[in-house]
C-alpha cells in the first residue's frame, strides 16, 4: 500500500440536504468543483461537519461516490467511517474504500465511555486497520465524543503499519508534540481546527482538516504557505485573524452556522438534519458581521 502525503489543507465538507432533509449528491459535487479552484490538498467527506452520525450507510456510500466523481486528479479523498462498534466501522470502512475513498478517518467509539480504556481502543483501531483496504487516520474529537484519547493511546495505535496519521481536534499541541516525538517515522498529524493551525504546524503537524477552509480556503492555505515559507510574521497575522470566524462555525454555532456561511459565499450549505435546528435571524446577522470582518464576499443564498 503506497504512502499518502497529507500535507496541506483539507475542508471537511458538510453533507448537502434539501428542505426535506434528503441527500443532494449534486450539491456535494458542486461544492467540490467550486472549492477545487483553490490549491487544497483534498477533501474530507462524512466528518463531524458532514453530520455523519445522521446518515444511513446507504447515504454515506452515495455521498462518498458523489465526492469521488467530482474530485480532480491529484487530490485526496478522506471519508469518515467511525461507528460505535468495530464490526460496523469495518463494514463502513470497506464500503468507503470501494466507493473511492483514498483513506479513512476513524472516530473512536464513545457510547460506553467507561469501557473505552487503552486496551479496548487500541484493539478497536488495530482490528479496523487490519480489515481496511486503505490507510487509516485516527480521529480525536473530545468535544463530540467526551473522550480525549491520550498521547500514550495514540502512540500505541500508531504502531500498526496501516494506521498512518491523526486528526487532533482537541487543540492540545503538547499532545501533538508528544505523539510526533514518539510515534513511528512518517506518522502524520493534522490539526483539526483553524484556531490552532499555526501552533500545530510549529509542533510538526503537516497540515489541517479545517471547517473554515470551506468558506475561507485562501486564508487557510495562505497561513499554511506562510509557515512553510518561514514567514512567521505573516503566519501569526493570519492565525489571529481566522480565530473569530473559526469559532463562529465550530464551537459557537457549529454545523448550522457553517452551512449558512457556505450559502453566503456562493456555495451550497443548505439544510441541516434534526435534531439540529437552523440559526435564527439574530444569529445569522452576527455571523454575517464576523464574515464581513474577515473580508469574505457574501452572495445571495443558494438554498
Amino acid at each position: 500500500m503506497g504512502t499518502l502525503n497529507f500535507s496541506g489543507i483539507f475542508p471537511p465538507l458538510p453533507t448537502s440536504f434539501d428542505n426535506n432533509e434528503s441527500l443532494l449528491t449534486d450539491k456535494i459535487r458542486f461544492n467540490i468543483e467550486m472549492l477545487s479552484r483553490y490549491d487544497l490538498s483534498g477533501f474530507l467527506i462524512l466528518g463531524s461537519n458532514g453530520e455523519q452520525v445522521m446518515l444511513s450507510e446507504k447515504e454515506k456510500t452515495a455521498a462518498i461516490e458523489a465526492a469521488r466523481e467530482a474530485l480532480p486528479a491529484g487530490r485526496i479523498l478522506l471519508a469518515g467511517t467511525g461507528c460505535q462498534s468495530t464490526r460496523e466501522t469495518i463494514s463502513l470502512t470497506r464500503a468507503a474504500a470501494a466507493a473511492g475513498a483514498d483513506a479513512v478517518l476513524v472516530l473512536n467509539p464513545f457510547y460506553y465511555k467507561g469501557n473505552m480504556n487503552q486496551a479496548e481502543l487500541v484493539r478497536h483501531y488495530f482490528d479496523v486497520a487490519d480489515a481496511s483496504p486503505v490507510p487509516v487516520l485516527i480521529y480525536n474529537m473530545p468535544a463530540n465524543t467526551g473522550i480525549d484519547m491520550t498521547a500514550r493511546m495514540i502512540i500505541a495505535m500508531a504502531e500498526h503499519p496501516n494506521i498512518v496519521g491523526l486528526k487532533e481536534s482537541g487543540g492540545n499541541v503538547v499532545k501533538m508534540g508528544e505523539v510526533l516525538g514518539s510515534a513511528k517515522p512518517g506518522f502524520q498529524v493534522l490539526a483539526g481546527g483553524a484556531g490552532f493551525l499555526l501552533p500545530a504546524l510549529a509542533m510538526g503537524a503537516v497540515g489541517g482538516i479545517l471547517a473554515s477552509a470551506n468558506i475561507a480556503p485562501d486564508h487557510c492555505i495562505g497561513l499554511y504557505r506562510a509557515f512553510i515559507a518561514g514567514d512567521l510574521t505573516r503566519a501569526k497575522e493570519l492565525q489571529q485573524k481566522i480565530i473569530p470566524l473559526n469559532s463562529a462555525v465550530t464551537s459557537r454555532w457549529g454545523v448550522p452556522a457553517l452551512k449558512v456561511a457556505m450559502d453566503l459565499v456562493g456555495l451550497y450549505g443548505g439544510h441541516i438534519r434534526r435534531p439540529l435546528l437552523p440559526m435564527d435571524e439574530n444569529m445569522r446577522e452576527q455571523l454575517k458581521e464576523v464574515m464581513q470582518e474577515e473580508g469574505l464576499i457574501l452572495y445571495k443564498s443558494n438554498k
